[in-house]
C-alpha cells in the first residue's frame, strides 16, 4: 500500500500546458479584442481632431457671408489656391464651431458725416498753403491776391462744396408764400435764391432727403410780410404762427428737423424782419443757419452759424448795363452818397455832409434834378454805403458794380461772405463817430493804395453778380458756399 500510494500522484498528472492552454486562449482573446477597441478609437480621432482645427481657422465666416466678404476678412496666412470654406463628407460627423464676427455696416448718414470730415480736412491742409494764388487747377477761375483771407483754403473748399454738398428743399407749404419771392426789388436776392432752388435741374438740390447736407425751409419773409402783415399796426405775431405752424408741419411728417434740432436746416432772408420771424421757433432762432441780409450782431446775428447775404436792388430783375464804370482817372468826385434820411446813421451823414456843398464830398437826400444816380456811382472813387434803419444797404453791391470801393459805415453789421473775403483789401471801413473826418480820412489814402483798392473791387465784382442762371463763383454760389461753411462747422449724429 505504500508502493501504491506513493506512486498515485505521478502516475497520472495534468500535463502543464493542457492546464494553461485555456486561460492563454482567453488572456489572448482580450489582448486582441482591446487592441481592436483601441485602433478603432484611434482612427476616429484622427479623422475628426485635423477637421475640426481646418473648419476653424479656415472658415471662420457665416454660411450667409458673401465671397467678397469672405475675401476681405481672409487669414493673411491661407494658402491662395485653398478654397476658403470646405463641407464635409456625408458619413462624416464633424463639431464645428464657428466664432461669431461683428461687421461695422456704416449708414447712409454716417459716410455722408465721414465725406465732411474729410472734406475738412482737405480744406485745414489747403489752408497750409500762404501763397496769394490757389494751387488747384479750375477751367474757369483760379482765386488769387489779397481780397481773399486765404485763396487756396477758399478754392479747395468750393471745390468740395461742388462735389459733395446736396440741399433737399422741403415740399410743403404752397405759393405765394412759400416756394416764391420777389425778383425785382430791393428784395431781389431772397426771391432769385428762393426761384433757383426751385429749378429741377440745380446741381446743389437733391430729391432725396437722406442724401441732403442741409435742409432748406423755402418761405419768403417778403411774401409772409405781404400776405399776414397789416400796415402800420406794428403787430408781426401773425408771421410768427404761420412760421411756427410751418416747423411744426416739417417736424411731424420728417425726421430731419428733430435729429439735429433743426441745426442742419435753413432759412434765407433779406427783409429787415427776417431775424424778427426767426425769433417766433427758438431752434430756428438759436440752431439753425439763418442767411440773412440784416446781418446784425445786435439783433442776434451770430456769424459762426448764420451767414450774411448781400442785399441786390433790381429793379428791372437784371443785371444788363448795372457793370463797369470809367477808369480812375476819369472819377473826378471823392465820395458821394444820395438816399433818405433812413435810421441814426444816416442822419448824422446828413447833418454833417448835406449841406457843406463840398465838391468832393457830395452828399445829397435827394439828387439834383437832371442828376443821374448810376453816373454818380461811375464817376465817384469813393461810395458811401451807411446803414439805414438796419444795417445791410444795397449800395455796397451798387459800388462793386459799378467800380467804385465802397465805405461801409455801420455798427455790428458783417458783411457778405466776409469768412473767405477779405474786406479790408477793397473797401474802406469808417466807424459811426468818424462821419465828420470821412474826408480826412479818404484823402489820406495815397493814390496808389486807392488804385490797388480799385481793381480789387473789378475782381471780387465776378462774387456778387446775379447772374441767370447763375454761374461759378457767382452771388448764388457764394450764398451756398457760406451755408456749405455752415453745415461744416457742425457734426450731427444719427440717433436711429
Amino acid at each position: 500500500m505504500g508502493t501504491s500510494t506513493a506512486s498515485s500522484p505521478t502516475a497520472s498528472p495534468l500535463p502543464r500546458s493542457s492546464s494553461s492552454l485555456p486561460l492563454l486562449y482567453l488572456v489572448v482573446l482580450v489582448v486582441l479584442i482591446s487592441a481592436g477597441l483601441f485602433a478603432l478609437a484611434g482612427s476616429r480621432v484622427e479623422l475628426a481632431s485635423p477637421w475640426k482645427l481646418r473648419v476653424t481657422f479656415e472658415s471662420p465666416w457665416p454660411s450667409s457671408y458673401s465671397k467678397e466678404n469672405q475675401a476681405a476678412f481672409a487669414p493673411a496666412s491661407a494658402p491662395e489656391n485653398e478654397p476658403l470654406t470646405e463641407q464635409p463628407e456625408p458619413d462624416e460627423t464633424v463639431a464645428v464651431q464657428e466664432p461669431v464676427r461683428a461687421v461695422k455696416r456704416y449708414s447712409r448718414f454716417e459716410r455722408l458725416e465721414a465725406s465732411l470730415s474729410q472734406a475738412r480736412s482737405a480744406i485745414r491742409e489747403a489752408a497750409l498753403v500762404r501763397n496769394l494764388t490757389s494751387v488747384h487747377a479750375d477751367a474757369d477761375y483760379i482765386p488769387q491776391g489779397p481780397i481773399y483771407r486765404n485763396a487756396n483754403a477758399f478754392h479747395r473748399s468750393y471745390l468740395e462744396m461742388e462735389k459733395l454738398f446736396k440741399i433737399y428743399v422741403y415740399q410743403e407749404g404752397e405759393p405765394p408764400m412759400f416756394h416764391d419771392g420777389p425778383c425785382k426789388s430791393i428784395y431781389s436776392t431772397e426771391g432769385r435764391f428762393i426761384h433757383e432752388m426751385e429749378r429741377g435741374h440745380n446741381m446743389y438740390r437733391t430729391t432725396d432727403p437722406d442724401e441732403a447736407l442741409v435742409y432748406f425751409l423755402p418761405f419768403s419773409v417778403v411774401m409772409l410780410v405781404h400776405y399776414l402783415y397789416e400796415p402800420g399796426s406794428h403787430e408781426t405775431h401773425a408771421i410768427g404762427r404761420a412760421l411756427v405752424d410751418y416747423i411744426d408741419v416739417i417736424a411731424a411728417k420728417h425726421p430731419f428737423w428733430n435729429r439735429s434740432l433743426g441745426a442742419d436746416h435753413f432759412m434765407l432772408s433779406c427783409h429787415d424782419w427776417g431775424p424778427r420771424t426767426s425769433s417766433y421757433v427758438p431752434n430756428l432762432f438759436s440752431k439753425s443757419i439763418r442767411v440773412l441780409c440784416n446781418a446784425n450782431t445786435s439783433e442776434g446775428f451770430d456769424p459762426f452759424k448764420d451767414a450774411s447775404l448781400p442785399e441786390i436792388n433790381l429793379k428791372t430783375g437784371e443785371i444788363f448795363g448795372l457793370l463797369g464804370g470809367p477808369s480812375p482817372s476819369r472819377r473826378g468826385t471823392l465820395a458821394f452818397f444820395a438816399g433818405r434820411l433812413h435810421g441814426h446813421i444816416r442822419h448824422l451823414l446828413l447833418q454833417e455832409w448835406k449841406d457843406k456843398e463840398d465838391p468832393d464830398v457830395r452828399v445829397y437826400d435827394e439828387l439834383p434834378r437832371g442828376v443821374s444816380y448810376e453816373s454818380m456811382l461811375r464817376q465817384s472813387r469813393y461810395c458811401l454805403c451807411p446803414s439805414g434803419y438796419e444795417v445791410a444797404s444795397p449800395r455796397i453791391v451798387e459800388a462793386i458794380y459799378a467800380e467804385c470801393v465802397p465805405v461801409l459805415i455801420s455798427d455790428g453789421y458783417v458783411p457778405p461772405f466776409s469768412d473767405v473775403l477779405n474786406w479790408k483789401a477793397f473797401s474802406v471801413q469808417v466807424q459811426v463817430k468818424d462821419i465828420p473826418n470821412i474826408k480826412k480820412i479818404l484823402m489820406a489814402i495815397s493814390p496808389s493804395q486807392y488804385l490797388r483798392m480799385q481793381r480789387r473791387v473789378k475782381q471780387v465784382q465776378r462774387h456778387f453778380v446775379a447772374n441767370g442762371p447763375p454761374r461759378r463763383y457767382d452771388v448764388f454760389h457764394m450764398t451756398v458756399h457760406s451755408i456749405w461753411l455752415r453745415r461744416l462747422n457742425i457734426r450731427i449724429t444719427d440717433s436711429a
